[in-house]
């Protein structure tokens, strides 16, 4: 039977390489994989929800959002185990779960805001609300650029016959490569905070959640160095044809990022529900560490 190109992409074929050659994943999605990350993101979705309605922290809804837009990527990928050839299951899995890192950075960005906000201005060189407008923007321009990319690169690799996908995959390494910029920047600020706040007596619970930011930032920097590395090979290079590098260096990565902050969710570690819940004193002095043994200068309820 002949199969033409339009119908291959909007049909549903089993894989025949030898009647449609290879897929647009260069193999065919792995179905338990699939399934297995659908499973975990969608209970990393379920329970920050919870975590967000009960503590009513609003803006920890943002880790939702990036984990329900990794289920939304990986369900693309069960889909394309089915149909292998499918252009929309390809492109639902690739555009979500490009875009899904931008949710977590963004909770990230709010959690050193108002680390800072709390601990007092002589811990970093911009005001706590300025990280968010300046990197949420930076995100936001990458995206756009990684989307044009993406556009053009599909509308190439799906013209008959094919077009040149090079253009718009070298766009789309340009966004993931100004996203990775940004971060760079943010970790330096990030690094600047911790150690002007390290003479603050950090209550643990910070120190935890400050933890548990930076192992989050450093999954999706991982992530991002292992995507600039497989687009610049292009759409048949060795990483990007071979399943295991995408399911460990971003599948993995994001499971960490996410995951880390279901246990350790900033209102159970140290910014609570309330903005001024708790007040760091600042530098203390030798005399105002040893009262401290006796007296707590910082009280977390």
């Amino acid at each position: 039977m002949n199969v033409t190109a339009a119908q291959l992409s909007d049909g549903c074929y089993a894989y025949n390489y030898d009647l449609y050659g290879a897929t647009n994943f260069g193999y065919v999605p792995s179905l338990a994989g699939g399934i297995a990350f659908c499973a975990i993101f969608g209970v990393f979705l379920l329970v920050h929800l919870l975590q967000t309605v009960w503590k009513r922290m609003w803006w920890t809804l943002l880790f939702s959002l990036g984990a329900m837009t990794e289920l939304i990527g990986w369900i693309g990928r069960i889909w394309a185990a089915q149909c292998p050839y499918n252009g929309n299951a390809f492109l639902m899995q690739i555009t979500t779960l490009i875009i899904a890192p931008t949710f977590i950075t963004a909770g990230i960005y709010v959690i050193l805001g108002r680390l800072i906000h709390l601990a007092g201005p002589h811990t970093s060189p911009i005001a706590p609300r300025t990280y968010l407008y300046i990197f949420m923007t930076c995100d936001l321009m990458s995206l756009v650029i990684q989307a044009v990319g993406g556009a053009m690169a599909s509308i190439a690799s799906n013209s008959v016959p094919p077009g040149n996908t090079s253009p718009g995959t070298n766009i789309m390494v340009g966004g993931i490569v100004f996203q990775m910029a940004a971060t760079t920047v943010f970790a330096v600020l990030f690094v600047l905070f911790v150690w002007r706040s390290r003479g603050d007596n950090l209550p643990r619970k910070i120190q935890y959640l400050l933890l548990a930011t930076a192992s989050s930032t450093l999954m999706i920097y991982v992530r991002s160095i292992y995507r600039t590395i497989e687009l610049s090979q292009g759409w048949t290079g060795f990483l990007i044809t071979h399943e295991i590098f995408f399911v460990v260096l971003d599948g993995i990565m994001m499971v960490l990022a996410i995951g880390v902050f279901n246990l350790v969710h900033p209102a159970w570690f140290g910014l609570g529900g309330q903005r001024d819940k708790y007040k760091l004193a600042g530098p203390l002095s030798s005399e105002e560490s040893s009262e401290q043994e006796q007296t707590e200068l910082v009280t977390i309820s």
